[in-house]
């Protein structure tokens, strides 16, 4: 019986190197894929990179590439050199971001954000495919951009981070999957809904389910919920999208009232209005036996692929990591 599909993602709290050598030893374990962030724990394409050097068998992707950070055409050039450098074992995963974080953080102006998603997927299309690329579309218009070497292969899965029905859907269309994040049980049945109604209204297949599960494995479940509630806070107090999302997962009382403390200011102190339910919620949490049986339910749920990503911890962050990914490791 072959092993059941697992991923593994990276975002915060270990170093480049030490996520190069994590990569590995997820491939070592039977993952199938290890995906890195973008943020700022260090550039996503050049961590991908060391890490194709180091492995043969693992897909890498990114979860995922903004399109505001990033203009198109170094997107696309990026994507073919790693599918280059990794014998085709490459997939994009992009998005849109938030303002929150483009604006301030990047000083790009985060307007049009959809349409500025189509265009980039058609560029890194066309790029590949062609190995040039000419593009006018409604916020990106390339005169000509050319590749000066051959694409390992003419199509790279493209990946599309989605929340709600309306981002869902145009990834069903324009998408070879789709990848959640801070997902509840019923996340994956939903999202599939509407990812299959927009792709038979643009006349495709649908694309898998994928999602990033932030998780923490600790020898009690107290600790893995107190380690995960800090980051839990944060989501729900910086980001508007998913502040929503706890809503209407269930706790918009506590969103509510984590977004005003924020407000306020009260930022030290709101991991404490995030109940042990919510954390429970939309993570992976508990000893080893545990995660390995919440892992189990969303996959009952019609998740295709999870992809946990292990929450840094306690005085060795790094051996945290890793023995998360030992812990948790496909089976069978």
């Amino acid at each position: 019986m072959s092993a059941p599909r697992l991923g593994v993602g990276f975002s915060r709290g270990v170093a480049p190197a030490d996520i190069v050598e994590a990569v590995r030893l997820a491939e070592s374990l039977r993952y199938e894929s290890a995906w890195m962030a973008e943020g700022h724990a260090g550039d996503q394409f050049a961590v991908l990179g060391a890490a194709a050097a180091v492995t043969t068998r693992i897909r890498l992707g990114t979860s995922i590439s903004s399109v505001f950070v990033r203009i198109a055409p170094t997107i696309a050039m990026a994507a073919a050199t790693l599918d280059h450098l990794s014998s085709g074992r490459f997939v994009l995963g992009l998005g849109t971001s938030h303002r929150e974080q483009v604006e301030p953080e990047h000083g790009v102006p985060f307007t049009e954000p959809t349409a500025r998603l189509r265009d980039t997927i058609a560029i890194v299309r066309a790029l590949v495919r062609d190995g040039s690329v000419s593009h006018r579309g409604r916020v990106v218009t390339i005169e000509r951009f050319d590749l000066w070497f051959t694409p390992r292969r003419r199509e790279i899965p493209i990946y599309v981070a989605a929340l709600f029905p309306k981002m869902l859907e145009i990834a069903g269309a324009i998408a070879d999957g789709v990848v959640l994040t801070w997902p509840t049980l019923e996340a994956p049945r939903h999202a599939a809904e509407h990812v299959a109604r927009g792709a038979a209204q643009a006349g495709r297949p649908p694309g898998e389910i994928t999602s990033l599960i932030p998780c923490a494995v600790s020898p009690t479940r107290r600790e893995a919920l107190d380690a995960l509630r800090p980051g839990v806070a944060l989501y729900a107090g910086f980001f508007p999208r998913y502040n929503r999302l706890l809503a209407e997962g269930g706790f918009a009382e506590e969103a509510r009232a984590i977004k005003e403390a924020w407000d306020r200011g009260d930022r030290g102190t709101i991991a404490r209005l995030v109940p042990d339910a919510m954390v429970d919620a939309v993570t992976i949490a508990g000893t080893p036996a545990e995660c390995r049986d919440r892992l189990a339910r969303y996959r009952a749920a019609g998740l295709d692929l999870p992809i946990i990503s292990p929450r840094p911890a306690g005085a060795d962050p790094r051996g945290s990591v890793m023995d998360a990914i030992r812990a948790l490791a496909p089976t069978g």
